[in-house]
């Protein structure tokens, strides 16, 4: 009787499934693989990780015609590793060389030498490379031996890392006590890996060679209007399927630099899915008249990374010269934006400046053709006439974040005015109001959808509770805050003062949130509750405008400090709100 134990129960069914449903082949090697050109896998040995039988057959089948020269200086370029770089730079240098041709030279029949860049995928016909399961493949590092549970290898190439765990076991054992160790231990393993997959036969998680345990994710859906479910057969399914397995390699890997350390980003289901639908529009944006669509995901699912994956998907898949215009309606989130793009090496702008600093440059970064422009919504604030736009080009991608703030009124007309044939697409963090017609008419319905409940339940962000307590405060604003919540959708943020434009558009409205009293009644609430309740956390108040907010935070400042409003030492309550800096306590 065949043992239950965790090649039976996990690993062979694993490969069986890549194997019978997802067209890969498959070789068990443990103690039986021989070596040599001619061997089971065609290694000369166990310290060879990069299978060159198969690796050199597909760089002549996809590079036909070259003299030998050409292939064998790819065959090095891609086997030969710096022995002075870590693991994730070569990772980062192999996979950028690997995935856009390796550049080569070589004489051609005439002697002359020659430069050519070689194709090591296909990446438009999956079906045309080979792909390869190995199970239990031993590998030799400088010092230590380890047998991997399965790798799988595309054109020769180790893309594919699975650990795999008994049913019984939790996935972070594979983490901790193999990944871990093989890394340490054999690490010229991963110098071209992709993705890493830890499983347990039920639940599953992907990420990469850098990746914290807490950041592998699930992969539930295979569709993004599919209800979702973890399990393994789901993930292997939407990973490991050749299609999309070859795009997630080419198009939804990044390495990131923005935060001073070097950490590859594999995309998280909700993002592949998202994109690629988004992508999708931007194929029809005739059809759809520019108006691409609003790409409402969550806060905490990633989004400037969602941009980048878009953005770089578009100038590789679809090709062109495609412009995008990344427009916000903040400073800090267009810092937050470019520097995730700087740090993803897609702009520099030292070396080529992308960043405009007034409405003027603007218009002449947008004339320059380039990749990239960075602007906040407000450099539009120079009146264009229609018959002078700043360009007509149809391949200028405007991409709003934060799409239903700033998109109607003056500054917009005038946007549109200056790029009358440009298609939209609004990124937004937060969902429309359900009866938002004029953010709907600029730029059409959800093209992608990853709501708060999907990214709790994805523990991409924490939980929100809302206790309603307008009733305790006996405050009664029935509709105010619709009517408010209206008006502010509707003003434009331009150089008037919002608090100003609220009173004179709401008039009573306005002065009965912000009077002293009430204000007052909302402090104290808010002072009672935080220091008898917590121990420690965080809080945020947000207020109707910027006055608001300075106003309730010396009213708060000055009931903290009140005997009648705390529970504990005056000392204690004094360090309590001092640990809060200003910019924390009040938003």
């Amino acid at each position: 009787m065949t043992p239950l134990n965790e090649d039976t129960l996990v690993q062979a069914t694993t490969a069986d499934y890549l194997q019978a449903k997802l067209g890969w082949n498959s070789v068990y090697a443990f103690n039986s693989e021989t070596f040599g050109v001619e061997g089971t896998l065609g290694r000369l040995s166990d310290k060879d990780i990069i299978l060159t039988r198969y690796l050199g057959e597909a760089l002549v089948k996809l590079n036909p015609g070259l003299p030998n020269a050409a292939y064998q200086d790819a065959l090095r370029q891609i086997t030969e590793a710096p022995v002075t770089e870590n693991t994730l730079q070569i990772n980062s240098e192999q996979y950028e060389r690997v995935k856009n041709g390796v550049l080569v030279q070589y004489r051609n029949g005439k002697g002359e030498l020659e430069k050519k860049r070689l194709k090591v995928f296909d990446f438009d016909t999956p079906e045309n490379n080979h792909f390869l399961c190995v199970r239990e493949l031993w590998v030799r590092g400088d010092i230590y031996r380890r047998r991997a549970d399965i790798v799988g290898f595309v054109n020769g190439l180790p893309l594919l890392f699975i650990e795999c765990k008994t049913l019984h076991k939790d996935i972070r054992h594979a983490y901790e006590k193999n990944f871990s160790d093989y890394k340490d231990t054999v690490p010229h393993l991963f110098h071209h890996n992709a993705f890493v997959i830890l499983g347990n036969g039920v639940n599953a998680k992907i990420g990469s060679l850098s990746s914290k345990f807490e950041h592998f994710n699930d992969w539930k859906r295979l569709a993004e209007n599919d209800p979702g479910v973890v399990d393994m057969e789901t993930l292997l399914k939407g990973v490991c399927n050749k299609r999309d397995f070859l795009d997630l390699f080419e198009n939804y890997i990044l390495f990131d630099e923005s935060k001073g350390k070097l950490v590859k980003i594999v995309a998280r289901n909700h993002q592949f899915l998202g994109v690629n639908r988004a992508i999708e529009a931007v194929k029809n944006r005739e059809v759809r008249q520019g108006k691409l669509g609003v790409f409402w995901h969550t806060q905490g699912s990633g989004k400037s990374y969602s941009i980048a994956f878009f953005t770089r998907k578009i100038h590789r898949k679809i090709g062109g010269n495609f412009t995008f215009l990344i427009c916000t309606d903040r400073e800090d989130l267009d810092k937050q934006i470019y520097n995730t793009f700087a740090g993803c090496g897609l702009v520099d702008n030292d070396q080529d400046p992308c960043r405009a600093g007034s409405g003027e440059h603007l218009q002449t970064l947008l004339n320059q053709h380039k990749a990239y422009v960075f602007s906040l919504v407000q450099k539009f604030n120079k009146d264009v006439d229609p018959a002078k736009p700043y360009s007509d080009r149809d391949d200028i991608i405007v991409i709003t974040d934060e799409a239903h703030r700033t998109q109607y009124g003056r500054l917009s007309l005038n946007m549109r005015n200056a790029l009358p044939n440009a298609s939209y697409i609004g990124f937004t963090g937060t969902p429309l109001f359900k009866d938002d017609e004029i953010t709907r008419r600029v730029f059409g319905d959800y093209v992608s959808t990853y709501d708060f409940q999907r990214a709790v339940e994805d523990k991409a962000t924490v939980p929100l509770y809302y206790d309603s307590r307008g009733e305790k405060l006996g405050i009664a604003t029935h509709s105010l805050n619709e009517r408010i919540a209206e008006k502010l959708e509707a003003l434009e943020i331009d150089d008037q003062d919002v608090a100003e434009r609220l009173e004179r558009e709401l008039k009573r409205d306005y002065h009965l949130i912000t009077a002293q009293s009430r204000l007052e009644h909302v402090a104290e609430d808010f002072v009672e509750h935080y220091s008898t309740g917590w121990e420690n956390g965080k809080a945020m108040l947000v207020c109707i405008d910027k006055v608001t907010c300075v106003r309730m935070e010396q009213i708060i400042h000055d009931k903290w400090l009140v005997p009648s409003f705390r529970n504990t030492s005056d000392n204690l309550n004094k360090q309590r709100f001092a640990n809060i800096s200003p910019s924390k306590r009040f938003c």
